[in-house]
């Protein structure tokens, strides 16, 4: 193939086809814990996060909810990734072995939300990755609560552990448990004009995607983490422990724990809790059905 510009549009098409092919294989399993933020600056302030709506009896005026509690914000974090094809590799016909690698690529930005927002998942239990928007580990014994009388309480979203964690989630709300935050999609952008100087200088066709974004925390209150064993009881005490969350006075939350997140490593012990007819005594499984299982890979 003769390298100029007629031809290189041919073979960035191609590539681009490649590319796009690869952004639809990997599976979206982050939008089962988290919500799409579109950012339009360099970061996003979440101060209302300190309050879940609630209506109240109308008495008098209204009562105006300051939203802007908590002083949290997420800033947006740059990736990219680059190929670079060598000239003579499209002199000698020789390109067609690029495709697989403009595919992976595509697959690679498609799969770049599941390693953020489940490796922040993982990472609730510390402040490795950052606080939750109350300044406390995301998953916490001591979260700050006002009770019926507008006293500050201490509430668990975790019953702690050592062992591999799992988790339980409400993935019924317009806002769940992790943010991703997008400021710019991953597109696939060339330099490969034959005066670009990567070209002239190194014969160096190059191709690469930039990729602007970044996850955080959202409400606490919609997931529980655990590092406990996975089992009946504790599955028990989780979902107890959710469904009874209260917001600031007292004010009943209706959290529905519907999914129940693992990793690979937790698959049967997670069938077994949520689709076997029968306990390991013989007794009837009474969880049966009360959650869908996603065993997230991005969790290994």
């Amino acid at each position: 193939m003769i390298v100029n510009r007629a031809n290189l549009d041919i073979l960035f098409t191609g590539f681009k086809t490649a590319f796009r092919d690869g952004l639809g294989q990997a599976e979206a399993q982050w939008m089962r814990v988290a919500t799409r933020v579109n950012s339009t600056t360099r970061e996003e302030k979440y101060g209302w996060l300190g309050k879940i709506p609630g209506l109240r009896k109308w008495v008098g005026d209204r009562v105006i909810n300051n939203l802007m509690q908590h002083d949290y914000a997420i800033r947006n974090e740059d990736y990219e990734d680059t190929i670079g094809v060598d000239e003579n590799e499209i002199n000698d016909d020789t390109y067609g072995t690029y495709g697989p690698m403009f595919q992976e690529l595509g697959l690679a930005v498609a799969a770049q939300p599941n390693l953020l927002v489940y490796g922040l998942l993982k990472a609730g239990f510390d402040a490795s990755l950052g606080l939750a928007y109350d300044g406390q580990y995301f998953f916490d014994t001591d979260h700050p609560v006002l009770d019926a009388n507008g006293n500050v309480t201490s509430v668990a979203n975790t019953d702690g552990g050592s062992g591999v964690p799992w988790f339980l989630i409400d993935d019924s709300r317009a806002l769940k448990p992790i943010l991703y935050q997008v400021r710019k999609e991953g597109e696939l952008v060339r330099k490969d004009r034959p005066d670009d100087d990567n070209v002239f200088f190194q014969r160096q066709l190059i191709y690469g995607v930039h990729h602007r974004c970044n996850v955080g925390f959202g409400f606490w209150q919609y997931a529980w983490g655990s590092k406990q064993t996975l089992n009946a009881a504790n599955y028990k005490g989780a979902r107890a422990a959710m469904r009874n969350l209260k917001g600031d006075y007292g004010r009943p939350l209706g959290i529905r724990p519907r999914l129940l997140v693992v990793p690979p490593d937790l698959e049967e012990v997670g069938l077994e809790i949520l689709n076997a007819e029968r306990d390991a005594s013989g007794a009837t499984n009474v969880w049966r059905g009360t959650a869908e299982l996603l065993v997230a890979d991005w969790l290994a």
